[in-house]
């Protein structure tokens, strides 16, 4: 092996180590740590085949963070490896001027997890379910969730091109987006029927609890004495904002617990004056119902307050860290996941639907659909509860 090539290993191989050493990786057993040097053996063994052996000459930087990401993506799909300009922009808490309105996941390329209603990529067209083969060009195969939001954000008025593939269509397509502030507005109601109000949920934000009190507010003056809260595609925003708006609904109990590595479980419990609303509730969910949505759900229906009425949710909450390497890249990694009041994990499982309704697929060349099989199967379970 060249001198080069045992300074690249040993510069890849020195946080690893210490990650095993400090338990954030591999964890404190010494059987463990065993373990953790014998894969750098063979990790150092590859690299020396690979640059001795390879049929050109290596370019072992590329080689090296290729490495890095495999590493990280093989943990979830939101854990990555940073390059050391990633990593400085989160420090300085970058924030983006403006974005498209999506929610990625991985799944081989990046795809479309959820859409923000209103939001410039809604306005495009682009839709849950869609695969991003390229963003202005550059293929999304090797792009984190990091890296695609960065490379999806910039300065309002900006454009973005990204290249999509969706449903069975066998070729991709173009779609220019056209960067935006996203509105601040979270939360909209209507009467559906007779005594039942809609309020739609689109984020979980430091205002969306007032706006969701003062919505409820005005559905109730308007005569609705139960209420459907969409969270189709709900994916934005924050736990702690989520839990805020549960705490409208639950009077009492564990409304979500958090759980870390080699700590106590936390509880987050109800507080005296929560539950304030009393009324009926059903919840309309699908697959992009993640994150903050998800830790509201489980708040209601594990505490018996409503009914989930979609599909299972995404199963995806949990919280990511920066841990900094020395060479000035990072990773992102999952260190916390949120676990239902009941004490299962969220993250991987989601959540099952108390009434399993699937989403209609959008036929793009047939004309809009009159009805809304999940909003009017909530509807229904209502007007039945309230005859019972």
């Amino acid at each position: 092996m060249t001198l080069r090539t045992r300074l690249v290993v040993l510069l890849v191989s020195t946080p690893l180590v210490a990650f095993a050493v400090i338990g954030g990786l591999m964890g404190r057993a010494s059987a463990r740590e065993d373990d953790t040097y014998k894969h750098l053996r063979v990790f150092e063994d590859v690299v020396s085949l690979i640059t001795s052996n390879y049929v050109e000459d290596v370019d072992v930087d590329r080689v090296m963070e290729g490495a890095m990401q495999g590493l990280a993506d093989g943990l979830d799909p939101d854990s990555a490896y940073l390059t050391p300009a990633q990593v400085t922009a989160i420090e300085r808490g970058a924030v983006a001027q403006a974005g498209t309105g999506l929610t990625l996941t991985r799944q081989f390329y990046l795809r479309v997890l959820a859409v923000r209603d209103g939001s410039p990529a809604s306005r495009a067209g682009l839709r849950a379910g869609d695969y991003l083969r390229a963003i202005d060009g550059r293929s999304t195969r090797t792009m984190s969730v990091v890296d695609g939001r960065q490379a999806l954000d910039g300065p309002a008025g900006t454009k973005v091109t990204v290249t999509i593939l969706r449903g069975s269509a066998a070729e991709p397509q173009d779609i220019v987006v056209e960067r935006a502030p996203l509105s601040t507005e979270t939360v909209t109601q209507r009467i559906v029927r007779d005594g039942v109000g809609y309020v739609r949920v689109a984020a979980f934000t430091g205002t969306t609890a007032d706006e969701t009190a003062g919505a409820l507010r005005a559905l109730q003056q308007a005569g609705a004495s139960s209420v459907v809260i969409d969270l189709r595609g709900t994916s934005d925003g924050t736990v702690e904002a989520a839990v805020a708006v549960a705490r409208l609904f639950v009077a009492k109990g564990v409304l979500v617990q958090h759980e870390e590595r080699d700590k106590a479980v936390e509880k987050i419990e109800a507080s005296a004056g929560d539950g304030s609303v009393a009324v009926p509730i059903a919840l309309l969910s699908s697959v992009g119902t993640s994150g903050p949505a998800e830790v509201f759900v489980a708040a209601l229906v594990d505490n018996g307050r409503a009914e989930l009425v979609g599909e299972r949710t995404f199963g995806r909450a949990a919280e990511q860290s920066l841990v900094r390497l020395p060479d000035g890249s990072g990773l992102w990694l999952t260190t916390g996941r949120y676990l239902m009041p009941s004490g299962k994990a969220i993250s991987g499982n989601g959540l099952e639907p108390t009434v399993a309704v699937e989403e209609p697929e959008i036929d793009t060349e047939a004309p809009p659909a009159v009805t809304d099989p999940i909003l009017d199967t909530a509807v229904g379970r209502l007007a039945a509860r309230k005859a019972a």
